[in-house]
């Protein structure tokens, strides 16, 4: 009887278990790399587990993750803040009928201490490679900021990688795999945008220097401690500094995050303290950003000798009650009616915000994305501009109290107060002249000097309703440059740069006097040519045509020759149109120029 109610049992039993398992292991996914494909996330198939006191070995690892044992990453991203222990993640890797069989594997975070990656392939052979910033900067597979590593992916013949991380700064492991080619696009894109912010920090730092020497002003002093501190936490957490400043120390390469930290922080106290008058104008507050300025001196010192992960953490929470400190600060001077002090906290809202936002990715509070990685820079880039006009009124300010001091002061003091009045009315020129070419720059298009879309879209309406009340024509030429497309698939961007400038070029020289011309987007163009009648905006463009088909632009051992098809359209004087639809005409007649041969040109109707 007992036998006999265990053999009705058993298959329940047995059901049960086998539903367990199902339950208790699922499969990991697999990367496919489909044909054409450039760049591919892991994180969709990424799988993680933690080792709390990092022993673990890669072939433990390795069976824990076939059984199932690695979670999905949470919420798809790879971002745990400051954590103990080492972390593991699994990808299986797949190959297509890809033609690119060798990729790129990018960590794209900077400051990992130690990463190791186990490639086990598909006949059982595991290979080991490790990175980070505690090792030399010359073991890298490719000279770049970020960790990374060649993999050799064979068609059919599936990889599992597992990559062990281990740091005392935050947790980030987003990793992303590259072709060859697309790295190097990438690569060169983000260093093109990184060389105009980093660009941007230096001529903020000399410019505020120079004044700070012809003017023996603090503000612009400690403003340009600020950028350079600033500057330096930027070029460490963006991995420039391990790579071009000490890429054989790596001690520094930590050290240096939360010197640089606490430096820049030490720097905006004394600034915001002399901005805002706070000695004169709120003592309370003089007095708390003096505690916090001493008390970032001090950790500058500390964190030669403190642990990396206690110096970044300390560094890292402590901007919070900084930014509150001197939002609170500029708050209180605002309502006691120092104008300047409204500008300034609008500046520093920017930076202080994007500040905080990366602070709480470094805790894992946010998660890893474009805006919040580059919060930082985002918002001092806006706090660069805000605060120009911020400094701009205060000094406006200062030069109506000395021309009030001039009326006041006795004889005694009046060549002094002249002296300090004509400095000042220099550099407020030169802040002029800087701004004019500031404005003048953000008018026009970096790649081929004309104007921009933006100086387009602002210009062009009011331009041409001013022309028809004065009774005078307006004529709109749009210009395409012909198979743009092939150019670059043939000979690459930078030939297809050289095409597009060269065909700004001749726009330029090849329009009457008084044309605009602008790049719309693309390798699209716009003449706007106000008193310019059909017949002459036909002529133009005609000679226009005919300049580009002439031109030869030399490329490698061959001359790349140019055509460009243009439509044009014409507001008859006194004709009431808009200026969209004017444009949509011109674009029109564009596209009947390409869908009729490309290189000619297709004139719009005219609007009478």
């Amino acid at each position: 009887m007992r036998d006999k109610g265990w053999s009705r049992v058993a298959p329940i039993v047995l059901l049960l278990w086998l539903l367990s398992l199902a339950f208790t292991t699922t499969a990991s996914p697999t990367l496919d790399l489909a044909a054409g494909q450039t760049r591919a996330r892991l994180a969709p198939v990424t799988t993680y587990i933690a080792d709390p006191d990092g022993k673990a070995t890669a072939a433990e690892m390795f069976t824990r993750a076939g059984r199932g044992e690695f979670a999905p990453l949470p919420g798809g991203n790879a971002t745990f803040g400051f954590v103990e222990g080492a972390y593991w993640f699994h990808a299986r890797l797949a190959n297509l009928n890809h033609a690119e069989s060798r990729w790129l594997l990018v960590l794209e975070y900077a400051l990992l201490d130690e990463v190791d990656l186990y490639v086990r392939h598909a006949d059982g052979r595991v290979d080991h490679f490790n990175s980070g910033d505690l090792v030399p900067f010359s073991k890298r597979s490719v000279s770049y900021r970020h960790p990374n590593f060649w993999l050799d992916i064979e068609s059919g013949r599936p990889l599992d990688l597992l990559v062990r991380t281990s740091s005392k700064s935050s947790m980030q492991v987003p990793l992303t795999l590259y072709t060859p080619g697309a790295f190097l696009e990438q690569a060169r894109d983000a260093q093109l945008g990184m060389g105009i912010y980093y660009g941007i920090l230096l001529a903020l730092l000399f410019y505020n220097l120079t004044l700070s020497l012809s003017l023996r002003d603090r503000s612009h002093f400690f403003y340009s401690a600020h950028v350079f501190g600033f500057g330096l936490v930027q070029f460490c957490l963006n991995g420039f500094a391990f790579e071009y400043l000490w890429p054989d120390w790596p001690w520094l390469a930590n050290a240096a995050v939360p010197m640089s930290m606490s430096l820049a922080m030490l720097a905006m106290q004394l600034f915001s303290r002399d901005f805002l008058e706070l000695p004169r104008r709120f003592r309370l507050g003089n007095a708390l950003l003096l505690i916090l300025a001493s008390f970032h001196a001090l950790l500058t010192v500390a964190s030669t000798v403190l642990d990396y992960r206690i110096a970044v953490m300390i560094g890292t929470a402590m901007v919070f009650p900084g930014v509150a400190a001197i939002i609170f600060c500029a708050i209180v001077v605002a309502r006691r009616k120092f104008p300047p002090a409204a500008l300034f906290l609008l500046a520093w809202a920017m930076l202080l915000g994007g500040t905080i936002v990366y602070a709480m990715v470094s805790f894992g509070v946010l998660p890893k994305t474009f805006a919040t990685e580059y919060g930082m820079q985002i918002g001092s880039a806006a706090e660069m501009i805000f605060l120009s006009f911020a400094l701009a009124y205060r000094w406006a300010s200062l030069r109506a109290e000395n021309e009030r001091i001039a009326r006041e002061a006795n004889e005694r003091l009046e060549q002094r107060v002249e002296e300090r009045t004509r400095e000042l009315s220099e550099a407020l020129q030169q802040l002029g002249e800087a701004h004019a070419r500031l404005r003048e720059n953000s008018a026009r298009d970096g790649l081929t000097g004309v104007f921009n879309r933006r100086h387009f879209d602002q210009t062009f309406a009011p331009l041409l309703r001013q022309c028809l009340a004065d009774g005078r024509p307006f004529s709109v030429l749009a210009a395409d440059l012909d198979h743009f497309k092939r150019i670059n698939d043939e000979y690459g961007h930078l030939v297809g740069d050289d095409c597009l400038r060269a065909v700004a070029s001749t726009l330029q020289q090849n329009t009457p006097d008084g044309a605009l011309v602008a790049r719309f987007g693309g390798e699209e163009f716009i003449v706007l040519m106000a008193g310019a009648d059909e017949p002459a905006a036909r002529e133009a463009a005609e000679v226009i045509r005919q300049r580009v088909a002439a031109q030869l632009l030399p490329v490698e051992n061959t001359a790349l020759r140019l055509t460009i098809s243009i439509g044009t359209a014409t507001a008859a004087a006194g004709a009431s149109i808009d200026a969209a639809t004017l444009l949509r005409r011109a674009d029109e007649a564009l596209y009947e120029a390409k869908r009729s041969g490309r290189n000619r040109i297709v004139q719009g109707s005219v609007a009478a």
